[in-house]
């Protein structure tokens, strides 16, 4: 099962306080595309699509879609003022050049090591990887925000990608429904968990071990 609104608002809204004044900020599809929307309406960031916009605000009203103006997924989105447009080649030019300062990506699994695997599922019909491998081994910080579980209730933060990877050793952050995790030098570590789940839930739909931070934050908004 999917996620609810109110569920990917709240993953949403937890990754956008990663997010600081003069930031180039990429957003992969999904949730990372409810980002914009929790940010203070003071605060100066750039938000990029590799599709070839920089400069992207908070999703249009229902009814106010512009249809020439979308992000890499084909969702529409706004343009704040002083955005931009240019091609696809000087916007991976961008990333591969490490301009980005954080990319806030989806995916399928994570593994211990902070490897990540988001972009195909064997035998599936998909897109294509699109620009997550460039923007996993290039952008500052890799942010993942993702369902703990996958549809059929297996972990997919995992001791080891069983799917074809995106990249390796590449992600900073977790933050899924149920808690946020960091990759240390020395492990995953535990840092928070939301409202109304505790450690044993965590526990039970992870399958790797993962260290506990002494100071575990509570998220319950």
């Amino acid at each position: 099962m999917g996620l609810g609104v109110d569920t990917r608002n709240r993953i949403a809204r937890r990754a956008s306080e990663e997010i600081h004044n003069g930031m180039v900020v990429n957003l992969g599809i999904g949730i990372p595309s409810l980002v914009p929307n929790h940010l203070p309406t003071d605060m100066m960031v750039m938000f990029h699509a590799e599709n070839g916009i920089t400069g992207m605000g908070p999703s249009p009203d229902k009814g106010l879609e512009d249809e020439n103006l979308c992000n890499a997924g084909g969702f529409p989105v706004t343009l704040n003022k002083g955005g931009s447009y240019c091609d696809s080649a000087i916007s991976f030019g961008m990333i591969r050049r490490g301009r980005v300062d954080i990319t806030i990506l989806g995916s399928l699994q994570v593994s211990q090591h902070g490897d990540l695997a988001n972009w195909i599922v064997p035998g599936k019909k998909v897109p294509g990887m699109g620009g997550a491998m460039e923007l996993a081994q290039k952008a500052r910080k890799v942010i993942v925000l993702m369902n703990h579980c996958d549809k059929a209730g297996n972990p997919k933060i995992v001791k080891n990608c069983t799917l074809p990877l995106t990249s390796s050793a590449c992600v900073d952050i977790i933050i899924t429904e149920l808690a946020v995790f960091r990759l240390t030098t020395e492990g995953l570590l535990l840092t928070e968990m939301f409202e109304p789940y505790d450690l044993q839930d965590v526990i039970n739909k992870t399958e790797c071990e993962f260290m506990i931070s002494d100071d575990v934050r509570r998220i319950n908004y």
